[in-house]
C-alpha cells in the first residue's frame, strides 16, 4: 500500500502505473490525485480510449479491458463505486461474488496485458482489505487509502501552498485557521488562497486576517459563544447567537449544536476529573484530536452541576418548542441569560 505523499510524488514525476485502487474519506485529495492521473494519461475520448464504469455496468469491465482502444496506445478505465470491494457479509450476492472472483483471476493472469494497454483505476467509498481482489491489486498495482488529514499534515500542505506564492504564515496561525474553518481540505485550500491574495507576495497572513476574511464553521462559532459565556459576557454571547441566525443557520440546528457542544464539554470535564482519556470518550477522529484542548479549557469555565442544568434546559426547550409553548430563539437566549445571571 502506498501513502498519499508517495503517490503524489510519483504523479508529480509523471510516473503512471497501470492499476490503482483509491479509497478513503479524504475526498478532495483523492479527486485531486485522480485528476492528475487523467492529466498524465493525456487525451481522453469517451468510448474510445476512455471508459467510465459504475455499479450499473461493472459486469462489463473485463470486456472493456479486452476491447482495443482504436488507434490509441492505451485505454483509461475509471471504475467508480462499483461495490465489488465491499464486504459481502451475510447478504452474499452470487452475481457480485462471481464477478469479484472472475475479475481477481483475470487480473492475476493478465497483468502483463493490462500493463501494456490499460490504465485501470478503481475509486471506491467502501473497501474490504481482506478480499482477494484487494490483495491482488495491492500486489500488482497501487493501493492508496486517503485518510482524513491530521492537523500537522494539513499544516504542511497549507505551508507549501503559501511558500509557492511567497506568502508567510506561522504554525500558530495555521492552527487557528483549522480551528475556525475545520479540517475539510477543500474548504481550507479555498480559505488559504483567499488569505494569500489579501496578504500579497512577501506578505504575512495574521490571525486578524482570518477573523476578518475567513468563513468560520458554525461549530467554531459555538466555541466563541461558549467562551463568552465562560467570561460572563452575555451581550457578546447573544450577538454570536444572532449572527448565526443571520448567516442562515436554522434555529433547530443551532439548538442541536449547542446541546452537542455542552455534552462534549460535560464528558470532557468528567473524564478529566477521573483521569480518563477524554479523546476516547468523545470518540474523536485523528483529525479532530486538536479539539481536546479547547474542550478542556472551556470545561474549566463550568461546574459539573451547571453543565447538567444547561443540558437539561436545552432538552426541555426542544420539548416545549415542539409543543408550541415557546419561541426557540427566545428560549435559547433565556438559557444563556440565566446561566450568566446565576454565576
Amino acid at each position: 500500500m502506498l501513502s498519499i505523499e508517495n503517490l503524489e510524488t510519483e504523479l508529480k514525476q509523471n510516473k503512471l502505473n497501470s492499476l490503482y485502487l483509491l479509497y478513503g474519506e479524504e475526498i478532495f485529495l483523492l479527486e485531486s490525485n485522480l485528476k492528475k492521473i487523467k492529466s498524465i494519461f493525456g487525451e481522453c475520448i469517451q468510448g474510445i480510449n476512455y471508459i467510465q464504469i459504475d455499479e450499473q455496468n461493472v459486469s462489463e469491465i473485463i470486456a472493456d479491458i479486452e476491447t482495443p482502444s482504436f488507434g490509441y496506445p492505451k485505454k483509461l478505465i475509471i471504475a467508480r463505486n462499483t461495490g465489488i470491494f465491499k464486504s459481502e457479509g451475510k447478504r452474499k450476492i452470487k452475481e457480485i461474488s462471481d464477478l469479484k472472483e472472475k475479475l481477481n483471476t483475470y487480473i492475476s493472469e493478465n497483468i502483463k496485458i493490462i500493463n501494456e494497454s490499460i490504465v485501470l483505476v478503481f475509486v471506491e467509498e467502501e473497501v474490504d482489505a481482506r478480499s482477494n481482489l484487494f490483495k491482488t491489486i495491492d500486489k500488482n498495482g497501487i493501493v492508496c487509502k486517503f485518510d482524513l488529514q491530521k492537523p500537522f499534515q494539513i499544516e504542511n500542505r497549507l505551508k507549501k501552498i503559501c511558500n509557492a506564492y511567497k506568502v508567510n504564515i506561522d504554525s500558530k496561525t495555521i492552527n487557528y485557521l483549522i480551528e475556525c474553518c475545520g479540517t475539510n481540505m477543500q474548504d481550507l485550500i479555498n480559505e488559504i488562497r483567499k488569505l494569500i491574495e489579501y496578504a500579497g507576495e512577501n506578505g504575512t497572513i495574521k490571525k486578524e486576517d482570518i477573523d476578518k476574511l475567513a468563513t468560520k464553521k458554525a461549530e467554531s462559532v459555538i466555541f466563541d459563544l461558549t467562551d463568552d459565556l465562560g467570561r460572563k459576557d452575555i451581550s457578546n454571547a447573544i450577538e454570536v447567537l444572532h449572527n448565526l441566525v443571520y448567516d442562515g443557520q436554522s434555529l433547530q440546528g443551532i439548538l442541536v449544536m449547542l446541546y452537542n457542544h455542552f455534552k462534549r464539554i460535560y464528558i470532557t470535564k468528567i473524564a478529566t476529573e477521573k483521569n480518563k482519556d477524554a479523546i476516547t470518550y468523545l470518540n474523536l477522529k485523528p483529525n479532530q484530536t486538536f479539539l481536546i484542548n479547547k474542550y478542556k479549557n472551556q470545561a474549566r469555565f463550568f461546574k459539573e452541576n451547571d453543565l447538567r442544568k444547561i443540558l437539561q434546559e436545552l432538552c426541555d426547550l426542544d420539548f416545549n418548542y415542539k409543543n408550541g409553548k415557546i419561541d426557540l430563539q427566545i428560549g435559547m437566549e433565556t438559557i444563556l441569560c440565566e446561566y450568566c445571571s446565576n454565576i
